[in-house]
């Protein structure tokens, strides 16, 4: 595991651990950042530790122009119950993101430091958000870092059933209408699965992100 210094580099993703842990240390600044998506790197760690760099063996993805929604979730789109916007209020959906409780989860890893270096992306243009309204509420929504070709989903919540499933295929569909090559999930987990998502190579996604 490489320890980062003041220096803006990461270390070849091969030498990533097995579970993907590549680096520690280092910050969140909107250089490293950004230095660590466009080469298949991303900050996950808890509060009170020390930042984690990780480049999974396998990548949970979506491909935007292979991708079918289902049919329960066409009919919840077309009995338009939420209305769906880009970009609107990312500082609620982050903040939504960090303290909506998950099922097996104790803390978030969304940490102040997080809030604060994505919302310095977003007034760049570098993170982007997907918000869900009912009757005029925020009840869902996602966002992530958008590198032109391959968006990188970071969080989603739902206060309601089935908002971050609008949220998700909404944001497919745009990817889909931009040319967008893949929507990475990550890291695996059941419900990307029921979404559609799948696993690829880590080979095979830093192919494609750098293409």
């Amino acid at each position: 595991m490489y320890f980062l210094t003041k220096d803006l580099y990461f270390p070849p993703v091969d030498e990533a651990t097995y579970e993907g842990i590549l680096a520690i240390g280092g910050d969140l600044s909107t250089e490293r950042l950004l230095l660590a998506y466009r080469n298949g790197i991303f900050p996950w760690f808890n509060e009170e530790e020390p930042i984690l760099w990780w480049s999974p063996p396998e990548r949970m993805v979506v491909v935007p122009q292979l991708y079918k929604v289902s049919k329960s979730i066409r009919n919840l789109l077309n009995r338009q119950q939420f209305d769906v916007t880009f970009n609107q209020d990312f500082r609620s959906v982050i903040r939504n993101c960090q303290q909506i409780a998950r099922k097996g989860q104790d803390g978030t890893w969304i940490t102040q430091d997080i809030i604060d270096s994505y919302t310095k992306l977003h007034e760049l243009g570098h993170v982007q958000s997907v918000e869900v309204w009912q009757n005029g509420e925020l009840v869902g929504g996602l966002y992530g870092v958008d590198l032109g070709h391959v968006f990188c989903g970071e969080s989603m919540f739902s206060k309601v059933s089935n908002a971050s499933k609008i949220a998700f295929v909404t944001l497919v569909q745009y990817l889909k209408d931009h040319n967008y090559k893949l929507l990475d999930c990550q890291i695996h987990n059941e419900y990307l699965e029921q979404l559609g998502a799948f696993e690829i190579s880590r080979e095979t996604f830093i192919k494609v992100l750098k293409s």
